[in-house]
């Protein structure tokens, strides 16, 4: 703990609530940050962090609760009154003009003169003087589009920091960075830490949190978990706070001692991988097994199932399936290639809410078999029906619009377009994200129905238990790269948590 913990605190959030229909984000969160700490926040996907920071810095304001700055009680009602009041953020987005120059993005704002004229000249002095402050060197006038993204996100720090900032929330601010220029971002957050800035770390990798951070607040579900200094923190207890337990005994319903022999290899990736978003990977899918993607959001779950799905083109390494290689991968080779994907946002990628369910399933055999040859009407209400008895999927017919279905009968829906297409091999990203318990369960006992018909299945999952209760094999990824593999009884939470968090497991 830094001796910066011993001043008042810079911000205080107490008792930080807020809710959206049929959704409470935050319940009575409490965050403190000292001047000079750098205080990581961390949490999966739908844990509250990006609502409580928009809170933070006037992007949304609460339902209830408070927030001090330096003890004042305050309420922003814009980023604008947060930004004045000396509290900042930073993206993962860079949120700059490429075309423009160096110059013109730091001072869009802040370069008015006399007569509403433009001045150039103290504009680029404002530009320097923000440069200075971060020992960044570059040319003011060449477009900030030309530098590389590290530079990018230097000069986007630049522009939030002024001489009165107090609180700088930085947001996945390494996200696109390689190692040298995560490590000059650093030397960064350390000059501002030493300057009194309080750093808020918005981060998935964790060890970038154990190097940078002197506190973590962990929230999980819209609640804060806890908040505790990072040297009393073991990455293993930190893992297991940010993934809980959900499902309960959904585990149970599965002993591994049922489970049948693998097949044939169904798919076989060798050295896959792409610059800058997953390191290259050795990953084979065999008929009638289910391979679990374990780690922590960040890791590169979905990435992996992209990269075999074809949605994501892969700069190294070979994909084969039943052994042969695809060259120049794509959805539509995939697809050919007997290959199915149902992705994690079944909203905006799997599902088109206007259509029909009839509509939905019959998607990708459309789309298979080229528009110009029309799968017939009658074929399509005959197919729909079929897989609305087979996945149990409530509805009073296949005309209803798919939209209008509850979140585990979508997700159904998404299952029955991919196997409507009768692949060999399924990749599941997140099947059960945001569906009951009671629709977690039919899912899992899906997948493993679907595993002892012979699928070769793949499944991305934030869910401990889930990936516990489904799998025969487990991949386990972190900070974008996967580092084992595990199987059999060695498949237990405290092994796969140890593995994310750093160590090894028992019996791998």
């Amino acid at each position: 703990m830094t001796t910066s913990m011993t001043a008042s605190p810079r911000v205080e959030m107490l008792g930080v609530s807020k809710s959206f229909p049929g959704v409470r984000a935050l319940d009575s969160v409490d965050l403190t940050l000292h001047p000079g700490e750098v205080h990581a926040l961390l949490g999966e996907n739908g844990a509250g962090k990006s609502t409580l920071i928009k809170i933070l810095t006037g992007a949304l304001e609460c339902d209830r609760g408070d927030i001090r700055l330096e003890g004042r009680p305050v309420s922003f009602r814009t980023t604008g009154e947060a930004q004045a009041s000396g509290i900042s953020t930073v993206y993962q987005e860079v949120n700059l003009i490429p075309a423009m120059s160096v110059t013109k993005n730091l001072t869009l704002e802040r370069t008015g003169g006399r007569l509403g004229f433009v001045s150039w000249r103290r504009a680029r002095e404002q530009a320097r003087e923000k440069l200075q402050r971060l020992k960044l060197d570059i040319n003011i006038e060449q477009s900030v589009g030309s530098y590389s993204v590290a530079i990018q996100q230097l000069v986007a720090i630049a522009r939030a920091l002024d001489d009165d900032t107090k609180v700088l929330v930085l947001d996945e601010p390494t996200a696109s960075l390689d190692a040298q220029e995560t490590e000059t971002l650093f030397g960064i957050i350390r000059d501002l830490k030493a300057r009194g800035i309080a750093v808020v770390f918005i981060t998935h990798f964790l060890d970038q949190v154990y190097e940078i951070s002197d506190r973590i607040s962990v929230l999980r579900n819209g609640s804060l978990v806890a908040t505790k200094p990072t040297s009393e923190l073991p990455p293993q207890d930190l893992v297991a706070m940010m993934i809980g337990r959900e499902l309960g005994d959904v585990e149970a319903a599965f002993t591994k001692s049922e489970r049948k022999a693998p097949g044939a290899e169904k798919v076989v990736a060798r050295n896959l991988g792409k610059k800058r978003m997953l390191e290259p990977f050795d990953l084979v899918l065999r008929a009638g097994e289910v391979v679990g993607l374990a780690g922590l959001l960040g890791s590169g779950r979905t990435e992996t199932a992209k990269l075999i799905f074809g949605a994501i083109r892969h700069d190294s390494g070979s994909l084969s399936v039943r052994g042969t290689e695809i060259r120049g991968n794509s959805p539509r080779r995939a697809l050919d290639a007997g290959i199915a994907f149902c992705p994690e946002d079944r909203k905006t990628e799997g599902l088109v809410g206007e259509l029909s369910i009839r509509e939905n399933i019959v998607l990708t055999m459309q789309a298979k078999g080229g528009w110009l040859r029309r799968i017939p009407h009658r074929d399509q209400e005959r197919l729909a029906d079929e897989m609305i008895k087979a996945l149990a999927i409530a509805t009073p017919d296949a005309e209803k619009p798919v939209g209008q279905l509850s979140g585990g009968n979508q997700q159904k829906v998404v299952l029955a377009r991919a196997l409507a297409s009768k692949p060999e091999v399924l990749l599941l990203d997140e099947p059960t994200r945001g569906i009951d318990v009671g629709a977690h369960a039919e899912i899992i006992v899906l997948i493993r129905a679907l595993c002892d018909e012979g699928l070769a299945l793949l499944v991305a999952s934030s869910e401990l238990d889930e990936i516990v209760a489904a799998s025969d094999r487990v991949a386990v990824l972190r900070d974008r790269q996967k580092i084992g593999e595990l199987s059999g009884e060695a498949i237990n939470h405290e092994n796969i948590i140890r593995m994310i968090a750093g160590g090894g497991a028992d019996h791998e």
